[in-house]
């Protein structure tokens, strides 16, 4: 697509494209930072003394986590967080759920689709350091920016 602005358009519309690249890894780079300080914060969290009317309702949950129903129950369907359910089949998140939930969250606000989250949540389950998880996203998002570098001097010689 780039090359084709290149020879189809004025230079103006090729570093538009190319700011644009730039500018979604950086998103990509704080949101990254966020979810490591979001989830340092909630693996930290103790979880003891749980009761059953500790649990939460989806529409509780989803208010606590500033998201849609909606949301939830897409997740539950990708089963990257599958809540228990009461004696009338109501969804209940009890706090390991809502501890899940809110490491989905941020881990979809660092950008990681939800294949993705379905292969690592497993490793979380197991106890794995959500650290290294977050670690392997920093490396492919240093990855795609030397290769946006890379890519940027082969423009620059072309437009030059």
């Amino acid at each position: 697509m780039v090359l084709r602005a290149v020879h189809a358009g004025p230079v103006d519309r090729v570093l538009g494209m190319l700011d644009a690249a730039h500018g979604g890894l950086d998103a990509e780079r704080r949101g990254l930072t966020a979810a490591r300080a979001a989830a340092a914060s909630i693996t930290g969290e103790p979880m003891c003394d749980v009761r059953p009317d500790d649990a939460m309702t989806v529409s509780e949950l989803a208010s606590a986590l500033g998201v849609r129903a909606s949301t939830l129950r897409h997740w539950e369907a990708e089963g990257l967080v599958v809540p228990d359910r009461d004696e009338r089949n109501h969804r209940r998140y009890a706090p390991p759920h809502v501890r899940d939930a809110r490491i989905v969250q941020q881990l979809r606000l660092a950008g990681y689709r939800v294949d993705a989250l379905r292969a690592v949540l497993p490793h979380l389950a197991r106890g794995s350091d959500l650290g290294a998880v977050l670690d392997a996203r920093d490396r492919s998002i240093t990855s795609r920016s030397l290769a946006l570098l890379l890519a940027a001097t082969h423009l620059h010689a072309l437009l030059a």
